[in-house]
């Protein structure tokens, strides 16, 4: 019952943080990624509590690890790293082509119970929760030079 409780959680989505911002970047240029975690849902240490045939049954959710899916046919992971922002992120990656891509990040769930305020134990079975695709348009540049001679 509490494996069925379990996978009945409410997980939260993992969401795509990217930068460069706006959805847009250059080919060659890395990519920093990072995973947030929306405000609906349990992530992971947050608690889910319900009751079953009269118990008090705390669900705890873990992070067994996030793989990045870059929306070219690469990934990431799995890792226990959420990334980051740059410069410091841990998670980056660079295209090779543009293309109009749609990165995303699956999170893998393991989870920790609590029965009547009793001591937590590891729940054998987890959950995978793939996240939202992000659009992300990848460009080229093309550089030229201009003279002022007249």
């Amino acid at each position: 019952m509490i494996i069925e409780q379990f996978h009945r959680t409410q997980f939260a989505l993992p969401q795509t943080v990217m930068e460069p911002p706006g959805n847009r970047t250059l080919v060659n240029l890395p990519v920093y990624f990072e995973l947030a975690w929306p405000e609906g849902g349990f992530e992971p240490q947050e608690v889910d509590v319900t009751t079953l045939i009269g118990h008090e049954v705390r669900i705890r959710p873990t992070l067994v690890g996030a793989t990045y899916v870059t929306g070219d046919g690469t990934t990431i992971g799995p890792t226990t790293s959420l990334g980051g922002p740059y410069p410091d992120g841990d998670i980056t990656h660079e295209y090779a082509a543009a293309a109009e891509v749609g990165p995303y990040i699956s999170v893998e769930y393991g989870g920790e119970v609590s029965v009547d305020g009793g001591e937590w134990s590891t729940i054998p079975s987890t959950v995978t929760i793939d996240g939202p695709a992000t659009p992300l348009e990848v460009v080229t540049s093309t550089n030229r030079l201009y003279s002022n001679d007249r």
